[in-house]
């Protein structure tokens, strides 16, 4: 048997889509095939922009505003998605943000927001989807995680927590949808070319590229091809796992 990477006839809806690897994902996404909904809470310039992108290349894609942290609006979401496409076929729960701070100096709403924005958005938009695919009996749920999530990272025990959470949902998760042919995996990015890293002081980017084995970043096209095999029917026997893509940091 021979697979090739192609998601013809597929849906797929990312998360956080307008920029950094949401928007590398929805171009990969695109490029083989799929008809990709850009998920966007602030951003609606960069979501309009990759929406172009995809069309003009001969793609199909939307964008539309939700903040997936909202139980409702990522409800209304996946429905606004299944409505307009016809079907949901691919989730990529991608949307996240950091609110770095040592803990005895992090705000109490800095926690919350970062684990409303990482974590629960991710069990709001799967619950959505979940209902839609169950009875479908078929399709992929794609978490974007960390390598914080595996090994911790000083400054961020929010967002660690956060990605922690994130793999274990998709480990419990895979257990329950199984048997309906659904897949659950999470990638766990390390240092990755966006516009948050390049945000950092130069000196500390230095000093984590010497934690990587490979001694560079990652790019985003990168993270979103390994997304577009999980997404594929290649990757059908492939459920509960976090794949590292992170040059060498979190070797397990």
């Amino acid at each position: 048997m021979s697979f090739k990477l192609t998601l013809e006839n597929k849906v797929a809806l990312v998360t956080g889509g307008s920029r950094g690897i949401g928007r590398a994902i929805a171009l990969e996404f695109a490029s083989r095939g799929a008809a990709v909904m850009v998920n966007y809470n602030s951003s609606p310039d960069a979501a309009e922009e990759v929406v172009k992108q995809i069309q003009e290349a001969g793609g199909k894609a939307l964008s539309r505003q939700a903040d997936v942290s909202d139980f409702k609006q990522a409800e209304a979401l996946v429905k606004f998605t299944i409505d307009t496409f016809g079907d949901l076929s691919i989730l990529v729960n991608n949307a996240g943000i950091t609110r770095d701070q040592l803990i005895m100096m992090m705000p109490e709403s800095d926690w919350d927001a970062v684990i409303s924005a990482n974590l629960k958005s991710t069990f709001n938009c799967s619950k959505a989807a979940v209902k839609h695919m169950m009875r479908k009996r078929t399709g992929r749920i794609i978490n974007m995680a960390s390598v914080a999530g595996q090994m911790g990272n000083p400054g961020q025990t929010n967002y660690s927590a956060s990605k922690g959470g994130q793999i274990a949902f998709t480990k419990a998760l895979a257990r329950e949808v199984a048997a309906r042919n659904i897949t659950v995996n999470a990638i766990a990015p390390g240092f990755v070319d966006t516009e948050i890293l390049k945000a950092m002081n130069p000196e500390t980017l230095e000093a984590s590229l010497k934690m990587v084995p490979l001694g560079r970043l990652c790019k985003p096209e990168e993270i979103a091809f390994t997304a577009a095999f999980l997404a594929s029917d290649g990757a059908a026997y492939i459920t509960g796992q976090v794949i590292g893509v992170d040059g060498g940091m979190a070797m397990m």
